[in-house]
């Protein structure tokens, strides 16, 4: 998933009832048909663990779980195993969202179990600070959520934009294969060019995605705007 010419819309479903069960499976069916438009713009699907077989089994589109433990098979009731949601068809985990945060030690494990069972790492940062520490662990992607604009209509490309354009830098310089991320109140086709702007590889969106009636047509928009961006970089 690290073709530089690429770029990236991965879609949280959260728990919210709009994406879990059947609507989940309904909005993975809608990323297939848009994502058959558009050649630079991967969307992924980041799914609630009871839900990843649901989607992979019946979808194209990249299943990500939410959530995963680090512990091993045996009695450990509750626990999550990476075995488990690899077998259940996901391509990678989402590591310390602000709603699930961990310790910089357990990030480093998580990682490095993600490398080990082939599954693409996507770690989000609530600042530039985390950001530089995660850095240093290479993860497969970074993602920039100030949690106090997650879930508003204010995105962080708008209200922080000197923060992306630091962050991304400062990442690249360590190791330019990590791809950058941008979240939290990223709500428009406009919101999306802005964060590619500003050198992030793609959008990570919730809410404005999942909730909507429109969705399809929100999804279709954010892709147009990653393909648009991605198109004129070829050609430069």
């Amino acid at each position: 998933m690290n073709e530089k010419t690429k770029g990236y819309l991965f879609i949280n479903l959260k728990t919210y009832l709009e994406g879990s069960g059947e609507k989940a499976l309904e909005l993975c069916k809608t990323c297939d048909s848009i994502k058959r438009k558009f050649k630079l713009c991967e969307i992924v699907i980041i799914s609630q663990v009871a839900d990843i077989y649901r989607l992979s089994s019946k979808c194209k589109t990249k299943v990500f779980s939410q959530h995963v433990d680090i512990t091993k098979p045996g009695a450990y009731t509750g626990k999550v195993l990476f075995q488990t949601v690899k077998d259940a068809g996901a391509k990678g985990i989402l590591i310390n969202h602000s709603e699930d945060q961990r310790t910089i030690h357990e990030i480093s494990e998580l990682i490095n179990a993600c490398k080990k069972n082939d599954l693409t790492s996507l770690v989000c940062t609530i600042n530039e600070e985390t950001a530089q520490a995660i850095a240093q662990l290479n993860p497969d992607f970074i993602a920039i959520e100030p949690p106090e604009l997650i879930g508003t209509k204010t995105s962080v490309s708008t209200a922080k934009p000197h923060l992306i354009e630091k962050t991304v830098k400062y990442i690249k310089s360590i190791n330019p294969n990590i791809k950058v991320l941008c979240g939290a109140g990223i709500h428009s086709k406009k919101d999306v060019t802005r964060a590619l702007e500003l050198g992030s590889d793609g959008v990570l969106v919730a809410s404005a995605l999942v909730k909507p009636k429109n969705r399809s047509k929100k999804i279709l928009e954010m892709c147009e705007a990653i393909e648009q961006f991605f198109e004129k970089k070829k050609k430069y």
